[in-house]
């Protein structure tokens, strides 16, 4: 018996040991990171990852709207290519809404209506979002006020020349290496660490903001901590009061934050595929909610047009290539709200994987859209 515990003993000295040696060598975010993914059977984070971090909650309306079902709800099946697509990228929601009523739904590997998960970089609209209300507010002075009016510590040669509109349109010369499979890149760090309002300003701003278009997460984060700056508050709690109860949102929603409660402004607001599309509905009606003006039309407008590239806008993806104007949110994963005003359609798409890129989108992106627009102009009247 005693050479056993002896082994068991020298693997924990061993264990410990190099949990010591990563804690020192400033990697100690790794211990999260390896827990969350690989010691419960997956590499890389998941929709349901969660419950690995602190959230904060994101409190729902009491006087909840509910979407209606259209006519034919559910009538219109999905398509043979449509479904193999969504099997394939192990789809847990799938929902259309058109004319602000629910056309087609389907859930999948237990999940339903009122199940969680996460929305990855689907939040850096959201973050956008409020960041256009707190200007509405007159929090924020305007999408040319200088970030280091708020956050003075920012460093870097360019750090005076930064403004909040190059953070939502991803041209601010941020330092940031956007690399999601590496565990020791700056992504990895800022997901699992310990201190994302530390790192974020330890990174110097390097290139001459507005020049350049290159998609960091760390643009969304610096964007959030200027709002939480500007307000005094969360972004969860301003999250509630300026978005989700004036939508209506029938369940409380969940942010991720760090051990310091600051929320992953980039990613990571948890919620269900019929809250989530409320967004899309209320981008749809020029930032309407039944009557409630909650985002100025303007905004929308710009929003959903190309910045410095034709494909994205202020924190919107942009697509054109089906003869259609098409803008959506989205997810690594594939999470989209996908919106197309001539059809008055919100898609909602929620799984745990996506296809490879076919242009400046994942092709199951593609496949949605067309399988969607046939779907809908099958229906219509000749």
């Amino acid at each position: 018996m005693k050479k056993p515990l002896k082994v068991i003993l020298g693997i924990v000295i061993i264990l410990a040991a190099i949990h010591l040696t990563v804690k020192l060598s400033g990697y100690g975010y790794l211990d999260k990171g390896l827990w969350a993914t690989y010691l419960h059977g997956h590499n890389s984070a998941t929709i349901d990852d969660a419950r690995f971090f602190d959230t904060h909650k994101i409190e729902a309306s009491s006087n909840a709207w509910q979407w209606p079902n259209c006519q034919g709800y559910n009538q219109i099946k999905l398509t043979t290519k449509l479904q193999e697509t969504l099997t394939k990228t192990e789809t847990v929601a799938f929902l259309v809404v058109q004319n602000d009523s629910v056309l087609n739904e389907n859930y999948w590997d237990g999940y339903s209506d009122s199940s969680q998960s996460n929305s990855f970089s689907m939040a850096k609209s959201i973050t956008t979002m409020l960041a256009q209300i707190a200007i509405q507010k007159g929090i924020l002075k305007g999408w040319h006020q200088k970030v280091n009016s708020l956050l003075p510590e920012l460093k870097g040669v360019h750090a005076n020349e930064l403004e909040l509109w190059h953070l939502s349109t991803m041209c601010s010369g941020l330092e940031w290496d956007e690399a999601y499979k590496n565990p020791f890149a700056v992504t990895a760090k800022g997901y699992y660490g310990d201190n994302v309002h530390n790192l974020m300003l330890a990174l110097p701003i390097k290139n001459e903001p507005g020049k350049e278009y290159y998609y960091q997460s760390g643009n969304t984060e610096l964007l959030g901590m200027c709002i939480m700056q500007a307000s005094g508050k969360s972004l969860a709690d301003l999250a509630s009061e300026w978005l989700w109860k004036p939508l209506q949102a029938e369940h409380s929603a969940k942010w991720h934050t760090d051990a310091q409660g600051t929320e992953l402004c980039y990613c990571c607001f948890n919620t269900d595929a019929r809250d989530f599309a409320r967004f899309g509905k209320m981008m749809l009606h020029q930032g309407n909610w039944n009557g409630t003006q909650i985002l100025d039309s303007s905004f929308v407008q710009m929003a959903t047009s190309g910045a410095l590239v034709p494909y994205y806008g202020y924190s919107f993806w942009l697509d054109e290539s089906h003869g259609t104007k098409v803008f959506a949110q989205r997810g690594i994963l594939g999470q989209y709200i996908i919106t197309i005003p001539a059809y008055n359609l919100v898609i909602v798409r929620l799984g745990r994987h996506c296809m490879p890129k076919q242009g400046n989108a994942p092709e199951d992106f593609h496949i949605i859209v067309d399988e969607v627009l046939g779907m809908v102009r099958s229906k219509q009247p000749a």
